[in-house]
């Protein structure tokens, strides 16, 4: 028994070292103020309107909650997320700082792994005309043929409108004018060569002019891949890819499609069809149909990989999704072909394979920032929303919900109600009553510390029920010092000496505070798990709370009541001690001295 009571100065010196090293963790962060919840400071507000009005509320509330997992991903920056009328999700979440969190918020974050057949750097699809090929711009202007066929035979002047016709979807998305000339038309041509040459140029003209209006070079590539049997093998597609999805990326290339971003991607994303798209530097590519799709991801994450100096996205495939990937390492390793990481049908990344990755982890790099980066890997880790909202998104500030008088209230009404506690602690406990008070002080500091790491490191913003949690915490302990306190009088009652008395006091108390502490973790434990927003936050806190309790009860209260027992004015029973024979109810206090 004697042991345990050997040295307590150890314990505390050990304890407040470590509470100076969680103060110089918070100083080399460089901020002491805890970052405040969107009912104390404001924040942001996003507006996101589902682009199809026609929204199953069962997908609109499978998109909010993904949102929600998305912006609280950490679990403590209490961002509220609701859904309005039938296709509104409103976003609000706290701070000035909060803006980077809309890329976040509003991306589909649809992945796909494909292949490149070709891109606009690599000339494989590009002809030197920039036509398909055999083909030229004068065979796409009205009227031409018909000229030509006053200097040629009708049957050359009929097959050059046969190709306009052909061609006219092509035509539409080049950019190529398609006006009739003033100084050719098909009733000059007409006069100019035979009757069968004139008929045959307008018809190719109307021709075109209807291939024109109706055609769509990129409809045209979905519906021949969906016939082409390579389609379904991209590893052979690539190598052989479907003619009408080459005139289509040349089209897209010809009229400047990465030029403009709107127009990016040039065609739906589907899975299961090739795809014409860019990258952020402008480079087209044409795309196999997805090989890889994010449902197939286990995990992601942000990372700098060893010996670099710029952040990557660090992905971790299932097990279907591994054996792909190995499969296209295997089949691209050694070669110059290149495969594409496309995020919502953009191109990521689109970078060769250097080795053989069989094992499921692979990694997406660029000029990723650590917010970028976290961010993106936030969307991948909470999968893709299953609805698409529209383009315009409202961003706007908002105040704090509650006045700064009223704020100041609740802190001044809980800081009057702290004071009267220590008050009654100091008149009721006496010497003991300093206990109490140290360590409240020390529990306070703790507290303080530990929401300044998590504010820097977690993202944890403290609100009004997150203040409420901290505050009952308060009671929480201080019901912990009462009860250690009253079990050593108990013992002191039972004739036993204050050093003794603390030791066997302890042993009983510290089992009724850990279960009654088990009680109120597992409480805020269903609150953090099952509820959202600010009930959230109040769960955390106390949670916190609990455990610091429990820390500060076994490493600062129960070291400081022995170390105090060491001396005679507590063991001895003075009378401000809070153990005299008149507090105890007793004749005198059982002699303990030193002993």
């Amino acid at each position: 028994m004697a042991r345990n009571m050997v040295r307590p100065g150890r314990t505390l010196v050990v304890f407040f070292l470590a509470l100076a090293v969680a103060f110089g963790l918070v100083a080399l962060a460089g901020s002491w103020k805890p970052q405040l919840g969107l009912d104390l400071q404001g924040g942001t507000r996003i507006t996101l309107v589902a682009a199809n009005e026609d929204v199953e509320s069962d997908s609109l509330e499978e998109a909010r909650q993904i949102i929600d997992d998305r912006v609280n991903g950490s679990g403590v920056a209490e961002a509220d997320v609701v859904t309005e009328g039938g296709d509104i999700i409103v976003v609000e979440i706290p701070g000035e700082n909060s803006r980077d969190l809309v890329e976040t918020v509003q991306r589909t974050a649809q992945l796909r792994f494909r292949l490149v057949a070709c891109s606009s750097v690599d000339g494989r699809c590009t002809t030197t005309t920039g036509l398909p090929e055999g083909l030229d711009v004068e065979s796409l202007t009205p009227g031409a043929g018909g000229e030509q066929g006053g200097q040629q035979d009708g049957q050359q002047d009929g097959q050059q409108g046969n190709n306009r016709a052909a061609l006219g979807a092509w035509a539409q998305m080049s950019g190529e004018s398609t006006s009739p000339s003033p100084s050719a038309s098909p009733q000059d041509g007409g006069q100019g060569g035979n009757q069968d040459g004139g008929q045959g140029g307008q018809q190719g003209n109307q021709g075109g002019n209807q291939g024109n209006q109706q055609g769509d070079p990129y409809e045209a590539c979905v519906a021949a891949a969906a016939e082409d049997e390579l389609t379904e093998r991209p590893l052979e597609w690539i190598d052989n890819p479907t003619t009408a999805c080459v005139d289509a990326f040349n089209a897209f290339n010809a009229s400047g499609g990465c030029q403009d971003p709107s127009q990016v991607p040039a065609m739906p994303d589907r899975p299961e069809s090739p795809l014409i798209t860019c990258d952020e530097d402008g480079i087209a590519y044409l795309l196999s149909a997805s090989m890889i799709e994010g449902t197939d991801l286990d995990d992601a994450g942000a990372a700098i990989p060893q010996n670099q100096v710029n952040y990557v996205v660090t992905l971790s495939f299932n097990g279907e999704g591994t054996d792909t990937f190995g499969e296209i390492s295997q089949a691209l390793f050694g070669t110059e072909k290149q495969f594409a990481i496309v995020l919502d049908g953009q191109v990521l990344s689109a970078p060769t394979m250097d080795g053989v990755i069989l094992d499921g982890n692979a990694q997406i790099s660029g000029n990723f920032t650590e917010t970028s980066a976290n961010s993106l890997a936030t969307s991948l880790r909470y999968g893709s929303l299953p609805i698409e909202f529209e383009d315009d998104v409202s961003v706007e500030t908002i105040g704090p919900s509650l006045a700064g008088d009223q704020l100041s209230a609740g802190l001044w009404a809980g800081g009057l109600g702290l004071a009267l506690v220590m008050i009654y602690c100091l008149l009721y406990y006496r010497g003991l009553g300093l206990v109490v008070l140290g360590s409240l002080a020390v529990a306070a500091a703790t507290t303080y510390a530990a929401v300044l790491l998590l504010s820097e490191t977690a993202g944890f913003t403290l609100t009004l029920p997150g203040i409420a949690g901290f505050i009952i915490a308060v009671g929480v302990t201080a019901d912990s010092f009462i009860l250690f306190f009253e079990r050593i009088r108990d013992e002191m009652r039972d004739g036993k000496s204050m050093r003794v008395a603390v030791e066997s006091g302890w042993r009983r108390a510290r089992v009724t505070r850990l279960a009654a502490n088990t009680v109120s973790l597992l409480s805020a434990l269903v609150l953090y798990i099952f509820a959202t927003g600010a009930v959230k936050g109040f769960g955390f806190a106390l949670g916190l709370s609990t455990i610091i309790d429990l820390l500060v009860l076994f490493f600062f209260t129960r070291p400081a009541v022995s170390y105090l027992a060491r001396y005679r004015f507590f063991n001895g029973g003075g009378r401000l001690s809070g153990l005299s024979p008149e507090t105890l109810g007793m004749d005198g206090v059982p002699a303990g001295g030193k002993a």
